[in-house]
């Protein structure tokens, strides 16, 4: 019996190791063909095996999920769905890669604005021409005790860089942006060095954050268009239980 067992788990291991080179196999050819094929691709982070027997997904550098067969000889773009639990799959991988670890923001790029203790924490995504927002930092206004992370993500085209440029490099960023969005100040003139705004724009990108206002809890949880005031209290809450 103990020799059988033995033999069982030799032959299951000899199993694992055969499948591991399989699909380390599939995988450079998988590689090697698409970067043949379509240069254009941007880099393949990852490739992983999918619940369906012949199809890998691939995660390229953009978070982008596509999916190809062992031999890089078809491209699939779109949602792959579990029929028998009702799962779209490509939907939950892309919300995973998404996800953003609140603590892991690039803070030096955001404006600080406190309002009372600051003891809570928020992170919001803005445009400065975006009507949502305004209507956002209005409600935005009436929430006490709360730090809100200011990220300025122009969006909107030229006049929103512009705009954001002014903001950022204002003597004081944090009544500039208050005064646009909530008095219809324009911003004074001002440069500086403003790379940050840059990087907000590719953190954008990487996150796949395509509207404004997004909001960002400190549990992580994403809240993409503009919410009330009613409502931000309660993403506050829930964000500290």
């Amino acid at each position: 019996m103990q020799h059988l067992f033995r033999s069982f788990a030799i032959a299951a291991f000899s199993a694992l190791i055969f499948s591991n080179a399989l699909a380390q196999g599939h995988e450079a050819t998988i590689r090697k063909n698409l970067s043949e094929r379509i240069p254009q691709i941007p880099k393949i982070e990852e490739i992983t095996p999918t619940p369906l027997a012949g199809i890998y997904e691939l995660r390229l550098s953009t978070n982008e999920i596509y999916y190809s067969d062992a031999a890089g000889n078809f491209l699939i773009q779109g949602n792959l769905i579990d029929t028998k639990s009702k799962r779209n799959l490509t939907e939950e991988r892309e919300n995973k890669l998404s996800a953003i670890d609140f603590n892991t923001l690039p803070f030096k790029d955001a404006i600080t604005i406190v309002h009372g203790n600051g003891k809570r924490k928020l992170a919001v995504f803005e445009d400065p021409n975006c009507g949502y927002c305004k209507r956002f930092e209005r409600d935005l206004a009436k929430v006490d005790n709360v730090t809100v992370y200011l990220f300025l993500m122009p969006v909107l085209g030229p006049n929103s860089v512009e705009k954001s440029h002014h903001v950022w490099c204002a003597k004081d960023p944090a009544a500039a942006w208050t005064n646009m969005m909530q008095k219809d100040m324009a911003p004074t003139a001002a440069q500086c060095n403003t790379a940050a705004v840059e990087r907000n724009l590719e953190f954008g990108r990487r996150y796949k954050i395509t509207g404004t206002p997004t909001l960002v809890a400190q549990d992580g949880t994403r809240v993409p268009g503009a919410i009330n005031s009613t409502q931000i209290e309660k993403l506050l809450a829930d964000a500290t239980k």
